[in-house]
């Protein structure tokens, strides 16, 4: 069993016995040199005495405070460590910076040593800390997933479901899918954020959201990846553009001379068409390159620039040209990302479940 799961397995112990588990700190301060940050938590059955609080405590402490005051400072120590900074974190954590200093030297007057370095101005994690973080970390997310479950109600009569979805697909997947799925589960709540599909595997990993809508080139081993269906990007035109009124596809001759629109680096559709450029030897003329794909389909609507974009974006946006190439680009497969292992709630199943039949 790791450190986070002995943690959370002792939280969780007290919450299915409140009237005889309590949740309490070393016994004594002898315990200050243990090795293991896990042995430092402890359960007790029945009352405990005034000796048993440890470190001078004069007050039994009841389970509910001894718990809060545990996750709080699980809270408050990956606000630091993360930040960097008592200042910053405690602004995160909407708390003032002398509580939260206190909390700190609290806990690490519990666990018996020192977390953090605060000589200079950026806080820097000691050994103990390194040691006992993770275990921290992974235990919170698994209580915040224990808590999830808890809400979870089998028959869909409410839920929540955190969503990602990589920019494109806000453009010509989500609306009628969601749209489909509320009409389903209309007391389902969606919490939807648009990604990039680096930082969907980055959310996933800390169980930031429960699913992501991306694409299956995604190498992660603890990420499962359920391909959704076949996407081609595909030349787009509209207005008055002269490539509305092309029969034929467009070879990599004629497309080196279409002025374009494209996204930036940072979107991955972007980097499919760089692929396709430098494969087939074209000197794209790329006269705008915006972050934003409704800003790319505004200049194209006015007809005087084209853009590379899914053909599947016809279907929510049929005043538009799609005009095919050759060679075409190749397939790439839109699928569904889940982190290995995690807790599924009924909702985020229920939503997994409409994407693989829509």
């Amino acid at each position: 069993m790791t450190g986070a799961q002995e943690i959370t397995q002792h939280v969780t112990s007290a919450v299915s016995d409140r009237s005889s588990a309590i949740l309490f700190l070393p016994e004594s301060a002898n315990q200050s040199k243990r090795s293991n940050p896990v042995a430092s938590f402890r359960f007790c059955r029945g009352q405990l005495t005034e000796s048993e609080i440890g470190y001078g405590s004069e007050r039994k402490t009841s389970y509910g405070e001894e718990t809060s005051v545990l996750l709080r400072h699980i809270r408050y120590l990956i606000a630091v460590a993360e930040q960097g900074n008592f200042t910053r974190a405690a602004e995160t954590l909407h708390v003032s910076q002398p509580a939260l200093s206190q909390q700190i030297r609290q806990l690490e007057s519990d666990l018996g040593g020192q977390l953090f370095d605060r000589r200079g101005r950026v806080v820097r994690p000691t050994d103990l800390e390194f040691a006992y973080i993770e275990h921290a970390r992974r235990a919170l997310l698994d209580l915040d997933a224990g808590r999830r479950a808890l809400h979870d109600v089998r028959n869909l009569s409410r839920g929540h479901v955190r969503i990602a979805v990589t920019p494109t697909f806000t453009e010509y997947l989500v609306g009628p899918l969601v749209g489909q799925f509320r009409t389903l589960h209309p007391a389902i709540s969606i919490e939807m954020t648009e990604m990039s599909l680096e930082a969907i595997e980055v959310a996933l990993g800390d169980d930031h959201i429960d699913l992501a809508i991306g694409f299956s080139d995604l190498r992660s081993d603890e990420i499962d990846i359920e391909p959704l269906f076949a996407e081609r990007l595909t030349l787009v035109a509209g207005g008055a553009h002269p490539l509305t009124r092309v029969s034929c596809a467009v070879v990599p001759g004629q497309l080196a001379d279409v002025p374009l629109a494209l996204l930036t680096s940072n979107f991955v559709s972007r980097g499919y068409v760089d692929d396709h450029f430098r494969a087939h030897r074209i000197r794209p003329k790329i006269l705008l390159q915006v972050n934003s794909i409704s800003a790319v389909l505004k200049f194209v609507r006015r007809g005087q620039i084209a853009t590379i974009l899914p053909g599947a974006m016809e279907y929510e946006h049929r005043d538009l040209s799609y005009v095919p190439l050759n060679p075409p680009f190749p397939i790439r497969t839109v699928a569904l990302l889940r982190r290995k292992h995690a807790y599924r709630t009924v909702a985020s199943t229920a939503f997994c479940t409409h994407c693989a039949a829509w």
